[in-house]
């Protein structure tokens, strides 16, 4: 009896999410370092790894776009664990080709989109499954604060983590498509432990709403609710665009501006430390969070994190020195991680079960789509007026948005939501009907 008695607790537990969670990334971060390195390996063209990054990129904000569509409408335990069993077989295939065909730039740019299109419904739909287990576990004040901090927590280690176990396999072996067969074992694993988690996590609330028409003006309808409401939630809208902004500001650090500079400082070697500084500073700022939660306010996080994103990027922009810069990243990870996190919770209480795949699609396109607008611009401005003056415009977009995201009246009652994710789906139903009567 005493088995059968714990296993609902375990089956609800958060704890086996996290498990899959990081399981999954562990194994991103491990091809993040292995799959560049071996595409350098076999086609010997360093712009190779770029293309191939880009098309990757724009496959996953594409199926972005999509992909909230599925999730709402098939169970979403069930999304999550097949896309990981594809991705692992996906990445199978590239030690398979090798030894059968060899592999080159076809096979890997072909490969790395069919696995970017398999992974994006099956993160979205991972996303989806927290804050149900946060309703159907151990319930208490500030839970779901919590559990979004300890996300964060999870994903900032891990963004440590699998890039430098992935230099180290690389360090010992070499770059070998075999390499790719530890990522397909996390994938795998990862789908094993989400099919431990309760049926009930992965339930669709509703099923379809949208009735009459045939099966492409079902589809459209129902991708238009997920965007309609975010644009008309300033809650949802106002944390995706502050989101976005932050990550193309620091995508663009990761990607030109800083090589650059610690280059132009000879001391390259900063430019890894940097983005460590950012990751450690996460880690230790959504850890805080998490301890804090249900006794310091979130507008009070909220603040601190603005302004810390503010003063950090103002230092790191200003590029007065390499340690300056240092402490300037270390400042912008510890204070924004929390911001993140109560941007993380508002948008789980205010969004529908029902449509919160649509809706998270959504944010991930927006989100991914945004280094791809400031990445080519700023560089430009490095390549023509400097870096002092590309340094200078991110500071401005991170200050700005900080400024506006203080300052705004929608993100100034932030303790006045409800404790949980929104079991309601009348938004979701009232949505809908404007966007059928806008169909034609």
């Amino acid at each position: 009896m005493a088995p059968h008695a714990t296993r609902p607790g375990v089956r609800s537990s958060a704890s086996v999410w996290f498990a899959s969670y990081g399981l999954s990334l562990l194994g991103k971060g491990i091809a993040s370092v292995v799959l560049p390195l071996l595409v350098l390996d076999r086609t010997g063209d360093a712009l190779a790894a770029g293309v191939l990054a880009t098309v990757a990129t724009a496959a996953s904000a594409a199926t972005g776009l999509v992909s909230g569509l599925l999730v709402d409408r098939i169970d979403r335990r069930v999304v999550s664990v097949v896309s990981d069993l594809l991705a692992a077989a996906s990445l199978v295939a590239l030690p398979v080709v090798d030894a059968l065909w060899g592999l080159d730039m076809a096979w890997f740019l072909a490969l790395a989109v069919v696995g970017a299109v398999i992974r994006v419904p099956g993160m979205t739909a991972q996303e989806t499954l927290l804050p149900v287990l946060a309703r159907l576990g151990r319930t208490g004040p500030g839970r779901l604060d919590r559990l979004i901090a300890t996300r964060e927590t999870v994903g900032n280690v891990l963004l440590l983590a699998g890039p430098g176990l992935g230099g180290l396999l690389v360090g010992l072996l070499g770059p070998t498509p075999v390499l790719m067969l530890v990522t397909a074992a996390t994938s795998l694993l990862a789908a094993l432990l989400t099919l431990v988690l309760d049926p009930r996590s992965g339930r669709i609330p509703r099923p379809d709403t949208v009735r009459g028409g045939n099966a492409v003006r079902r589809a459209v309808s129902d991708l238009l609710v997920g965007w309609t409401f975010l644009g008309r939630n300033r809650l949802v809208l106002g944390a995706t665009l502050i989101s976005s902004v932050l990550v193309a500001v620091l995508g663009s650090l990761q990607s030109t501006l800083m090589p650059a500079y610690f280059t132009a400082e000879d001391l390259p070697g900063l430019t890894g430390l940097t983005l460590s500084a950012i990751a450690a500073g996460s880690i230790v700022g959504s850890a805080l969070y998490a301890a804090s939660a249900g006794r310091i306010r979130r507008r009070t996080w909220f603040v601190v994190g603005m302004t810390g994103t503010l003063l950090g990027f103002a230092a790191v922009g200003s590029m007065a020195s390499p340690w300056l810069v240092l402490g300037g990243a270390a400042l912008v990870g510890l204070t924004n991680a929390p911001a993140a996190a109560v941007l993380g919770v508002l948008t789980v209480e205010a969004t529908p079960d029902a449509m919160r795949g649509r809706v998270l699609g959504a944010q991930n396109t927006v989100m991914l789509a945004a280094p791809a607008v400031t990445s080519a611009p700023l560089a430009a401005v490095a390549a023509t007026a400097g870096l002092p003056a590309a340094g200078a415009v991110i500071a401005v977009l991170a200050g700005v948005t900080a400024i506006a995201a203080v300052l705004v009246p929608t993100f100034r009652s932030l303790d006045d939501t409800p404790g949980g994710p929104a079991p309601d789906d009348d938004r979701a139903h009232g949505v809908d009907r404007i966007v059928q009567t806008t169909l034609p």
